[in-house]
């Protein structure tokens, strides 16, 4: 099985996809279904069942449903529209949430977060990170999403460390619809987008889709986004039987902003960006490279069969295959042109060794997935298991497209080219059981099972070579106790275990070694008419946490590495407070502690113990809070804050790294003009972001380097820091027309 994808061309493995497409889709439309009583919308949920919990569940949860979502949904990324969840912050390359967009939950970064789509893991299954920017209005097909924190329930895909988000796509409905959305806003910014759904055929037939374009000059200088996706779904059922096959995909080219600028910059001229410069030979900057962008694109092909055979049993089988490919390109000052392989350049009896290069780097890869789950209810017991298998292969390479001296190149010469290849196995078993009215019990049991290897070189132009595997078990149990109609209590306890990305193997000087979670969470709910509350406390021990370093490797991805001994600690409270039939407030607050213990730290050649620091990306406060208005049926108003206390983007406590606290306040408003016509309604949508002109930045880098040239015969650990400004008010306006 490890072997058969490799062997495959790419084209065959295009045609295999098809193929099995086609063979799923007509082996299920032959069958003849046994119906019962059960409605057929439910078995949308089992498409996302083996992935999410419910809300008695003794893990910690927030959801989010597609009404939700819209009030917002203007353009902007997945990441940004959680940023009001509790523990969560969000940060933005471009400084207006389109683009390259990432966020953090309990200090946890996007490779520490599992993303699955209808169960289908979305991490890029060697770097770990999710592309969001590779999600280009997507927020326009979820039909609901849930973000559990700390280890949560047994998923798909690599281990969550800090939290999983799991998306469900939309779900179908008999009545035939077609809609348009326009919004325009500032830096530029325009979204457009058509969707239909022709509703019930042939009484179990529905077809939609969606396609999409948003583009952007973003609040940094250059940070331009042209983002183009559609989404397509074809839908069989009946009352047992739903059969879907998905098909979404999309390509974006964004000027790159990742370079970030120093503090007095982001004080002083906070939208400039440094990306692309040239320079010339004082090192004055005389203009930018026009194509320094990153360029990709990704096809996904999803096929899900969910079946009911009576009230209590269940399955869903799910196929997933997952194409990527693109660069992004750069343009290089007078670099080493023995670094590409090229021969130096005679010129007037000169030998000219260093050229300005402009070069492209690839990544071109695979991802397939087969998994499947079986489920059983009843009165007392809700229990799941399932398989699950995936393989990927990804190739990166490198070629340099210009060179002021270009000595023995030829057009499409790779200076380094290497493969990453993964595949995974993992079985799991979960059980609620319901002793009576009062007590619940859960379990969960999985084995993860990872094989990783690659071959070639590095972007470094080093031979790397990873052949590495583990074995996983990750053990999950809790309990809840329902105290009366109103109050609920729960506690659990989960152990997470995960493998190093390739990002790991490639920036540290040793090893990396896997990490571990112990997770206890523990909580009260109570839930009256007037009052929703939900109070979390939690203690995440962690053994070789690949924490953020703060520094950047040569591809603008953040540098990871054991930190050894280190917990986080803290408690969550959000509310939903109805102050009267019109008028409630959702306030959220974090507090936590998240430290290293006894962490080293090599400072002017003498390695010394900090004792304990704080974790990197970290902050101890976090609060937000919605204050939400509606005058009328029709019209919805509210105002959105949210306050991240001070938190240092290095594990050493240095002032250099230090992200101070910031306050930022939206306004958000809605209102639904119902027409009766040709058009059924038309929703009008405003959403002003940071009203109060608030100047903050939400994310940034850290870096040391000994310098032992200046003064030879002593080290002196040298440090810098660069900073992603956010952007100042600004505003999305858009309409969207329900036929």
């Amino acid at each position: 099985m490890k072997n058969l994808f490799r062997n495959l061309s790419k084209l065959d493995r295009q045609r295999l996809t098809i193929f099995i497409f086609l063979v799923s889709l007509c082996s299920v439309y032959g069958q003849e279904k046994e119906k019962d009583s059960t409605k057929t919308e439910q078995l949308d949920e089992v498409l996302v069942k083996a992935v999410r919990v419910n809300a008695i569940s003794p893990i910690t949860h927030s959801n989010l449903s597609k009404k939700e979502l819209a009030k917002r949904n203007l353009g902007q990324d997945i990441a940004t529209q959680l940023k009001f969840l509790p523990s969560v912050v969000t940060t933005s390359d471009a400084g207006a949430g389109i683009g390259y967009t990432g966020f953090r939950v309990r200090g946890t970064a996007n490779q520490g977060i599992n993303v699955t789509i209808n169960g289908i893991p979305y991490n890029d299954a060697e770097s770990a990170t999710t592309f969001f920017v590779n999600l280009q209005d997507f927020t326009s097909s979820v039909e609901n999403l849930q973000l559990q924190r700390g280890v949560g329930t047994s998923t798909n895909g690599q281990a969550a460390f800090g939290a999983s988000l799991n998306i469900l796509t939309n779900v179908d409905t008999d009545e035939a619809s077609a809609s348009t959305s326009h919004s325009i806003g500032s830096f530029n910014t325009r979204r457009h987008n058509v969707k239909f759904s022709t509703g019930l055929l042939n009484d179990h037939f529905i077809f939609s889709g969606r396609l999409s374009q948003i583009t952007s000059d973003g609040y940094i200088d250059r940070a331009s986004s042209d983002l183009k996706s559609y989404y397509l779904q074809g839908s069989y059922k009946d009352d047992n039987t739903l059969v879907k096959a998905i098909h979404f995909a999309g390509s974006e080219v964004t000027y790159q902003s990742w370079f970030g600028v120093d503090r007095d910059t982001a004080i002083n001229n906070p939208t400039f960006n440094p990306a692309g410069a040239i320079l010339d030979d004082q090192g004055n900057i005389v203009g930018f490279h026009d194509n320094q962008v990153d360029d990709y694109k990704q096809d996904h092909y999803q096929l899900h069969w969910a079946q009911r055979y009576n009230n209590n049993w269940s399955s869903n089988v799910s196929f997933n295959y997952t194409y990527g490919r693109g660069f992004f390109e750069e343009y290089e000052n007078d670099d080493d042109l023995a670094f590409y392989g090229l021969l130096p350049v005679q010129i007037g009896g000169e030998t000219i060794t260093t050229s300005d290069i402009v070069r492209r780097r690839w990544l071109d890869n695979d991802f397939y997935v087969l998994s499947g789950n079986v489920n059983y209810k009843d009165n007392q017991f809700d229990v799941n298991s399932g398989l699950f298998f995936s393989t990927y292969e990804g190739d990166h390479f490198g070629e340099v497209i210009w060179s002021r001296f270009a000595s023995d190149s030829e057009l499409g010469d790779r200076y380094y080219f290497g493969v990453g290849q993964k595949n995974e196995f993992s079985a799991f078993a979960k059980a609620d059981y319901r002793l009576n009215d009062k007590w619940q019990f859960y379990l969960d049991l999985q084995g993860r099972f990872v094989d990783y290897s690659t071959s070639g070189q590095s972007s470094d132009v080093v031979d790397f070579i990873v052949d590495e595997q583990y074995n996983f078990f990750n053990p999950k149990f809790g309990a809840s106790f329902k105290l009366d109609s109103k109050n609920q209590f729960y506690a659990s306890f989960a152990r997470a275990n995960r493998e190093p990305s390739r990002n790991e193997f490639e920036n540290n000087d040793i090893t990396p070694r896997p990490e571990r979670l112990d997770d206890i969470e523990f909580g009260w709910r109570y839930n009256s008419e007037k009052l929703k509350l939900n109070v979390n406390g939690y203690y995440m021990d962690y053994v070789d946490q690949l924490v953020l370093t703060g520094a950047l490797d040569g591809s603008g991805a953040p540098i990871r590495a054991n930190s050894g001994s280190s917990y986080r600690l803290g408690i969550e409270i959000d509310a939903n407070v109805a102050l009267s039939s019109k008028l409630n407030i959702q306030p959220n607050v974090a507090l936590s502690a998240n430290k290293n213990r006894d962490f080293f730290f090599q400072r002017d050649g003498v390695l010394t113990n900090l004792g304990n620091t704080d974790i990197s990306f970290s902050p101890n406060v976090i609060i937000g809070n919605t204050i939400a208005y509606r005058p009328t049926e029709n019209l919805y108003i509210a105002l959105l804050s949210k306050y991240v206390g001070d938190q240092f983007m290095s594990n050493i406590e240095s002032e250099t790294s230090l992200l101070e606290a910031f306050f930022v306040n939206d306004f958000n408003a809605t209102y639904n003009w119902k027409v009766n016509s040709f058009i059924d309604s038309v929703d009008i949508s405003l959403l002003v972001n940071n009203i109060f002109n608030e100047r903050y930045i939400s994310n940034g880098y850290f870096f040391t380097f000994d310098d032992d040239f200046s003064n030879p015969g002593t080290i002196t650990t040298i440090e810098g820091a660069g900073f992603y400004p956010q952007a100042t008010t600004n505003f999305l306006l858009g309409a969207t027309l329900n036929f």
